[in-house]
C-alpha cells in the first residue's frame, strides 16, 4: 500500500517555490534596487502591464495636478493598484523582480521628473523592514503618457512565481 501511494505521488508534478536570487549593489551602496535577479528555470513569470494613478480628487477638473496629484501621490495610487491585482494573482511586492518607471516632467518642477516624490512612494513598499526584497528597476523620463494631461507616473513589474 505505501509503496502503491509513493508512487502515485511521484506521478504529481513537484511545485516549489520561485527561487530567486538578488544581486546588491556594489561597495555596499544603500540605494533601494537590487544590481540584478536572477531566477531559477523552474520559476514561473508574470509580466504585468503598466499601471497608471486613478483620480487623486474626482471632483477636480481632470488632467489638473488636483486631478491626479503630485509624483509621489500617483506613485502612491499605483501602488495601491497593484496590491489589488497582486491579491487576485496570488503574488506579492516581495515577489517582484523587474520594475520599469516612466515618470513625466512635473510642470510644478520646470518639466522635470520628480524623482524623489517618487522614491517616497516606492520606498514604502521596496527595501522595507516588512518588505525588504528589491528588484531590478529602471527609471526614465517620458514626454507624456496615453492617459493624458496630469498624468505622471506609470509603471510595469515583473513577478516571479513559483511553477505551478
Amino acid at each position: 500500500m505505501k509503496t502503491l501511494l509513493f508512487s502515485l505521488l511521484s506521478l504529481l508534478p513537484i511545485v516549489t517555490q520561485a527561487q530567486t536570487t538578488r544581486h546588491a549593489l556594489p561597495n555596499n551602496n544603500p540605494f533601494p534596487i537590487a544590481r540584478a535577479v536572477e531566477v531559477s528555470a523552474n520559476t514561473g513569470l508574470i509580466f504585468h502591464s503598466g499601471q497608471v494613478p486613478g483620480a487623486a480628487n474626482p471632483e477636480a477638473e481632470k488632467g489638473s495636478r488636483e486631478y491626479f496629484g503630485d509624483t509621489e501621490t500617483q506613485a502612491l495610487s499605483v501602488f495601491k493598484k497593484y496590491e489589488a491585482s497582486f491579491k487576485e494573482l496570488g503574488v506579492g511586492f516581495g515577489d517582484v523582480i523587474k520594475m520599469t518607471v516612466f515618470l513625466v516632467g512635473d510642470p510644478a518642477m520646470d518639466n522635470k521628473m520628480d524623482f524623489a516624490g517618487f522614491m517616497r512612494a516606492y520606498t514604502q513598499y521596496f527595501g522595507t523592514e516588512d518588505q525588504p526584497n528589491l528588484p531590478a528597476r529602471s527609471a526614465v523620463q517620458i514626454a507624456g503618457l496615453a492617459g493624458g494631461p496630469g498624468m505622471l507616473v506609470e509603471v510595469e513589474m515583473v513577478i516571479a512565481t513559483q511553477e505551478k
